[in-house]
């Protein structure tokens, strides 16, 4: 170790001018941006589907599930906002999630306690993309959930239109007529707002219908994405 002394006595070497080479040399200071666009581009890639290699099969079955969701839309978004606008092949499923809502919200009063069974029902299909995107890294899933969640809005807004004619049949099999109303019924008199229930309703099913279409729209560049980098690498 050199001593304290500025010149060693038997090599005569000068420890200042020996240290001052051993300075390690000055990093490159990365630019504060850079963290930044490597997150967004990452980002983009996961939303895209580019992230990682999907097999061929998997990427032509969801192919095959796009376009029969497609159809599948078409058919939902032209029904009118009505008591049989809720027939859907997908009430029930969501009908489970609605029920369990109600249970949710149970310790935050009455309001809310109502209004936690469309509240879920729409707030499980988000969880569900939430879980496709970040856990298993799945834009085509999240898509599909996306597109769930929009569906669930629709089949809730014949539920907010029957909020005065009380027709529409409930879990038990009877009118909201015939029993004391319903959620929607009791939600837009506590807001005072139930004039407004068939507004209210067609602004919920436009919403819903135009989240689909964007969530369909979605999945389909995600398996476009997938096609093309099977293709080159096949052609590599």
């Amino acid at each position: 170790m050199p001593s304290s002394e500025p010149e060693c006595p038997r090599c005569g070497i000068i420890f200042t001018k020996y240290l001052s080479r051993e300075e390690p040399l000055p990093r490159d200071t990365p630019h504060p941006n850079a963290d930044a666009g490597d997150g967004r581009r990452s980002m983009l890639t996961l939303l895209l589907g580019v992230e990682s290699s999907t097999p061929m099969p998997v990427v032509v079955g969801r192919g095959v599930l796009l376009l029969l969701v497609n159809v599948w839309t078409t058919t939902l978004a032209s029904r009118a906002v009505s008591v049989e606008g809720s027939s859907s092949v997908m009430h029930l499923p969501n009908l489970v999630f609605h029920e369990a809502g109600h249970m949710l919200f149970l310790p935050f009063g009455r309001f809310m306690n109502v209004l936690g069974g469309s509240l879920t029902q729409v707030l499980v299909p988000l969880a569900c993309a939430g879980a496709f995107l970040w856990q298993t890294r799945d834009a085509f899933g999240a898509a599909i959930a996306i597109w769930w969640a929009g569906q669930s809005l629709t089949d809730v807004a014949p539920y907010i239109n029957d909020a005065r004619a009380l027709q529409l049949v409930l879990l038990g099999g009877r009118t909201g007529a015939e029993v004391e109303g319903h959620d929607w019924e009791y939600l837009l008199n506590a807001m005072r707002w139930s004039h407004h229930d068939h507004t209210i309703a067609s602004v919920v099913q436009t919403i819903g219908t135009m989240t689909m279409i964007v969530a369909l729209v979605w999945a389909a560049i995600v398996v476009i994405n997938q096609l093309s980098i099977l293709r080159i690498r096949r052609a590599e």
